[in-house]
């Protein structure tokens, strides 16, 4: 008897992790084939509350989980690439979009004979999967989605009926009333917790719904629990971030908690109405009721709340306090963003480039900082100069080495073969940017030298400095704005242009150096001026290398 209760355990176990590995694989895959098209949708953030509903479910409904969505969302806040207020319509979107896998399981897990369709989707996808062609990532999505429901067969099948096991202690939590609610949300919850993905818990709630182990009450009630315990991503995702992310986690526990709430009051009658608009009424399928369940509950949810977006922002705002302003100190960079998290790594990218950006502006403020001095060359000007780049220089060193370790492990999760492409020059960019970091301190180290040595430019030679550092600020500028981006064929041009004007530029400089010498000016003094025009010169190189590589971006 022993034994056969742990051989049940274990194949109940075994079909448990295919599934759960199913989705992943097939999660994974459709990232891979429709990660540009997942950018697209994300380009809908921006607009009203009600396009980021959309964007919610439908990042949700594509990725198979909301969890991976909101953990982005506390992310991009985080990053400043979305406001409070939008990150509330998408997570409100998410929940959703989660509800497409209880469909998928409650129309085709039980409704087909899912051998008949596993096995054929794992064959088809695993001859995608090895022929080298461009919708390789297909075969992926394919194998999962076999993996997947052949777990959810196994699982089925290797579920003891209920006339060979005693499962009165599951039956014992019927007919308590409230209190029969209440263990059912706590057993959805510890579930989802567990297996942390609210669209795996759901649908193995479904699972035991099919076998008769709960009834439709109690599997709504486990359904409200679930909602509650795919916060708890969002929750760690908020861990360490600034306080903006932190307000965007407590939003997602609040929705939900709070939807969980009046559900839970209001239960009976939200049962009644679902079996009054599901197709077939009380005697359609269980699995269909439940999987209706968690769409009505979830829609009635977010158009009850969705009017009340900006109070919520005003709530949490004034549970989470702003921090005391202190003036940026640039001691410590950290990605505020788990790596190891990343369950949407197409999406992630998203993120990388956003820091980029922020390192690309760093790094213009720096060449700025430069340029102002150059053209007051002084003692008091070039010492807090030299302070101020360090502490830059240093913070730059820090973001290329956290996004570097980002962007790999971005690669480590099966990118598609585009992504991969733009990761590569990704890559090239931060280590330009970084070089250019270096070089603005550097040249930072050349004025206090001339300042030290009293080797002090003349007017005219500043005078003549002063177009050829706009050229190359310009430039900066110009790769500044289209970080992100693919250049087109007229901005790669007027990249070209640029770098030759500043190389037309940088040898007339050269020239004039050499022609000073032989009138007899101060020899090192020259010199100095001379490596200064080449030094700002490669400032263009890395400008010019940036634009080639978003030339080449996908």
């Amino acid at each position: 008897m022993v034994m056969v209760i742990i051989e049940r355990v274990l194949l109940v176990l075994g079909s448990l992790c295919l599934f759960l590995y199913g989705m992943k694989v097939m999660s994974d895959g459709i990232q891979q084939s429709a990660g540009s098209r997942l950018q697209s949708v994300l380009g809908l953030m921006t607009g009203n509350r009600l396009s980021a509903v959309f964007t919610g479910f439908s990042v949700t409904a594509i990725i198979q989980s909301s969890s991976a969505t909101t953990v982005m969302v506390v992310s991009f806040v985080n990053a400043g690439l979305l406001t409070l207020q939008q990150s509330i319509g998408v997570i409100m979107g998410a929940n959703i979009g989660t509800t497409v896998t209880a469909w998928i399981v409650a129309l085709i897990g039980f409704s087909l004979q899912i051998d008949n369709l596993a096995l054929p989707a794992i064959g088809i996808g695993f001859i995608f999967r090895m022929a080298r062609w461009k919708h390789q990532e297909m075969g992926n999505m394919l194998i999962g989605f076999g993996l997947l429901f052949l777990g959810l067969s196994f699982l089925t099948q290797s579920m003891p009926k209920l006339d060979a096991v005693d499962f009165s202690f599951i039956k014992e939590f019927s007919g308590a009333g409230f209190l029969t609610d209440l263990i059912g949300v706590g057993l959805g919850f510890i579930l989802t917790i567990l297996i942390h993905s609210s669209s795996a818990s759901t649908a193995i709630m479904i699972t035991m719904a099919f076998n008769g182990y709960i009834d439709f009450q109690f599997g709504a009630a486990m359904i409200l629990g679930a909602n509650i315990g795919t916060t708890i991503d969002a929750a760690l995702a908020a861990i360490g971030t600034k306080t903006m992310a932190k307000r965007a986690a407590l939003v997602h526990i609040f929705f939900n908690v709070l939807g969980t709430v009046w559900a839970i009051i209001l239960l009976r009658p939200l049962l009644g109405f679902v079996q009054n608009i599901t197709p077939g009424g009380k005697d359609a399928s269980i699995t269909i009721q439940m999987a209706m369940f968690h769409t009505v509950f979830n829609i009635i949810n977010t158009i009850a709340f969705l009017p009340f977006v900006k109070q919520f922002a005003s709530f949490v705002t004034f549970l989470v306090k702003d921090k005391d302003p202190v003036e940026e100190t640039l001691e410590v960079y950290k990605l505020p963003y788990v790596a190891g998290s990343i369950d949407a790594p197409e999406l992630s990218i998203i993120r990388a480039e956003k820091e980029i950006r922020d390192m690309a502006a760093l790094g213009f403020s720096m060449y700025r900082s430069l340029r102002q001095t150059i053209e007051s060359l002084r003692e008091d000007t070039v010492y807090p100069l030299i302070k101020e780049l360090q502490k830059k220089e240093n913070y730059a060193d820090q973001m290329r080495e956290e996004l570097t370790r980002f962007l790999m492990e971005c690669t480590r999760r099966q990118l598609n073969r585009k992504s991969e492409h733009n990761v590569s020059l990704l890559l090239w960019i931060i280590a330009d940017l970084e070089d250019l970091t270096d070089d603005c301190y550097s040249i930072s180290i050349l004025l206090e030298r001339s300042v030290r040595k009293n080797q002090i430019f003349k007017q005219a030679e500043i005078d003549a400095l002063t177009p050829y550092m706009g050229q190359v600020e310009e430039f900066l500028a110009f790769v500044g704005a289209h970080l992100g981006g693919k250049l087109d064929p007229e901005q790669s041009q007027y990249a070209k242009t640029i770098e030759e004007g500043i190389d037309l530029s940088r040898n007339k400089l050269r020239k004039l150096g050499q022609k000073r010498i032989e009138e007899g000016e101060d020899v090192k003094t020259e010199l100095l001026f001379i490596d200064l025009v080449r030094r700002i010169e490669r400032l263009g190189d890395y400008c010019y290398g940036i634009s080639n590589a978003l030339e080449d971006m996908e």
